[in-house]
């Protein structure tokens, strides 16, 4: 057993005060932290152990607070040791939606889906001061755009960029980040996918949250609707989009008609996804976690799909097809 799992387990012990019990591994991410799922007499619990030197876990602490107070389903914070970087959460269950809708009953989706949007604009509604949140701004959005062209392009294709095709890339994430910044801005998850949604109950249970920011209202949809780990019929997408629209619209967050926010949300998807497989490169060679790389092709898909449509991203194609090796 390593050092850290040892005084973790220790730590946990204390909390809930039991000799008798199971520490299991309940999953990883693609940080540094790492869960466990302690199971004694009283029942379950997850402990997070999130290395201090590699993770801040203050966010994590004030975030869930504040998606408690906006009646989202987040784990309950029961004790906490930031020094040591331990927390101790309620257990939200076993089943991901991800783990429901590809290894259990795919028609459960019209299901999950609902409440999951339903959750999203609750949480775009009733998020307490969400402009407290650190903005999600173009020097992120760029930095974020930056890890395709340093980690997928470059470390991973072995590809150098002529200065023409710096500057292709500079003009189409222009584009890109003045349709982010153009938007409504709200509270913004980042990663509102399959994997941190649960199948609990209330459903659903929301996870990974702790990098929330203030930022473009359909960034999260994006997330859910167009996810790298699984992937559905553009007609099922943008039936659950209309059924968003009509919920923020009903709520106030959303004046935008059917075109605009369509843009809003199709440009929106591919700054996601081109950081999004920047990230999974960068997850196999610096972390040692190869299995991204299997998502990478999906989320590359979602890109050239949007550029197909989008006359301002023909450049950004034509690079993906003839340098890059992506399928048109």
């Amino acid at each position: 057993m390593d050092k850290r799992r040892a005084r973790l387990e220790q730590w946990a012990r204390g909390i809930r005060a039991t000799a008798d019990y199971h520490l299991t591994p309940a999953s990883a991410d693609a940080s540094f932290r790492r869960y466990f799922r302690f199971s004694d007499a009283a029942g379950s619990c997850i402990v997070m152990d999130a290395p201090p030197e590699h993770e801040d876990s203050a966010p994590f602490l004030r975030v869930a607070a504040d998606l408690r107070t906006a009646g989202l389903h987040v784990p309950e914070v029961l004790a906490a040791d930031l020094e040591q970087g331990f927390i101790l959460l309620s257990d939200l269950g076993t089943q991901t939606y991800l783990d429901a809708l590809t290894h259990g009953d795919a028609s459960r989706a019209e299901a999950l889906y609902h409440d999951a949007i339903t959750a999203l604009v609750r949480m775009q509604r009733d998020y307490p001061d969400a402009s407290s949140l650190p903005s999600y701004d173009r020097d992120l959005l760029l930095s974020e755009m930056a890890l395709f062209r340093d980690w997928y392009l470059v470390r991973h294709l072995g590809l150098g960029l002529s200065a023409d095709e710096q500057a292709l890339f500079d003009e189409a994430e222009a584009v890109l980040c003045d349709n982010a910044l153009a938007q409504p801005r709200v509270a913004v998850h980042r990663d509102y996918h399959s994997r941190n949604l649960m199948v609990s109950e209330p459903n659903p249970g929301v996870l990974d949250f702790q990098d929330a920011v203030f930022g473009p209202l359909s960034y999260d949809l994006v997330s859910l609707l167009r996810d790298c780990y699984i992937t559905w019929p553009r007609s099922m997408q943008q039936a659950w989009l209309r059924e968003y629209l009509l919920q923020a619209r009903a709520t106030g967050l959303c004046e935008a008609d059917d075109r605009q926010f369509q843009r809003w949300f199709d440009l929106m998807g591919v700054q996601r996804h081109l950081k999004a497989a920047g990230i999974f490169a960068r997850l196999n060679y610096r972390d040692g976690k190869p299995g991204y790389l299997d998502d990478i092709p999906r989320t590359l898909a979602y890109v050239m799909a949007v550029c197909n449509d989008y006359t301002e991203l023909a450049g950004l194609r034509e690079f993906l097809i003839t340098r890059a090796g992506v399928a048109p």
